[in-house]
């Protein structure tokens, strides 16, 4: 059994796989790290290897005392991936983005994928038939809008995520909502569309903490699933196993 952990910028997600099959998944706050994963061990005591993927400032040192009863592996730049990495500055790009890639080359061969990451940012990362990685872009997520208004403004409120109830609102809350809101959901329409517009035998696949709440607001049609990065964790370290 693997335990795939996914360190974020606000929370972590982990998952149990037994081979390719997601046994459990779980979520849990940075300063739960150690009493949580102490508990999925209790729980299933045939993990053998924990598998961390990281884009946070969650030191290394927080998973070491589990060394004794698992073997654990830091996702790096170093590890082999089933792509050409294309970018220009290729030890810069997050190992977040580089382990959805992998698990989009493996999932879905010999195809151009676009995968969007809707999370604290949204990230847009684009492998093409011939398993190129050629790049992407970054934005603001829906919780960084809202708090990029509150913040820098002197006196729009700060609000949560909410369904705008018009496009065109009639109030300040109800403006912020559907600037916020439509305004993303037209960005990634937009950034599909382009990428469609360029290339044929397309898949777009959805995923990260927003991603139910965008998937039905989405003209274009996409593979949504929540826990794609999970996933592709365990996909990416399975890979490195058979490669290296």
């Amino acid at each position: 059994m693997i335990l795939a952990v996914d360190v974020g910028n606000t929370r972590i997600k982990a998952a149990v796989f037994e081979g390719t099959i997601l046994l459990e998944v779980f979520v849990f706050m940075k300063t739960e790290l150690e009493k949580s994963i102490q508990n999925i061990l209790n729980k299933y005591k045939k993990i053998s290897h924990l598998v961390v993927s990281s884009v946070s400032d969650v030191e290394k040192q927080a998973f070491i005392s589990f060394e004794s009863s698992v073997n654990i592996h830091f996702v790096s730049h170093k590890d082999s991936f089933p792509f050409v990495n294309c970018y220009e500055t290729p030890q810069t790009l997050g190992i977040d983005r580089m382990v959805l890639a992998a698990g989009a080359t493996l999932q879905f061969p010999s195809q151009n994928r676009l995968v969007i990451d809707a999370g604290t940012c949204v990230t847009y990362d684009f492998i093409d038939e011939n398993d190129n990685y050629l790049g992407g872009a970054i934005s603001p997520g829906l919780r960084l809008r809202y708090e990029a208004l509150h913040n820098y403004t002197a006196k729009l409120p700060l609000l949560t995520l909410e369904n705008p109830k018009h496009f065109t609102a009639k109030s300040t809350s109800e403006s912020i909502h559907s600037g916020v809101v439509n305004g993303l959901v037209c960005e990634i329409d937009g950034f599909i569309n382009q990428y469609k517009a360029q290339f044929s035998n397309f898949i777009i696949i959805l995923t990260g903490g927003d991603t139910e709440f965008l998937a039905k607001r989405l003209k274009n049609t996409i593979f949504a699933n929540s826990n794609f990065l999970l996933e592709s964790l365990n996909q990416t370290f399975q890979y490195k196993i058979k490669n290296d």
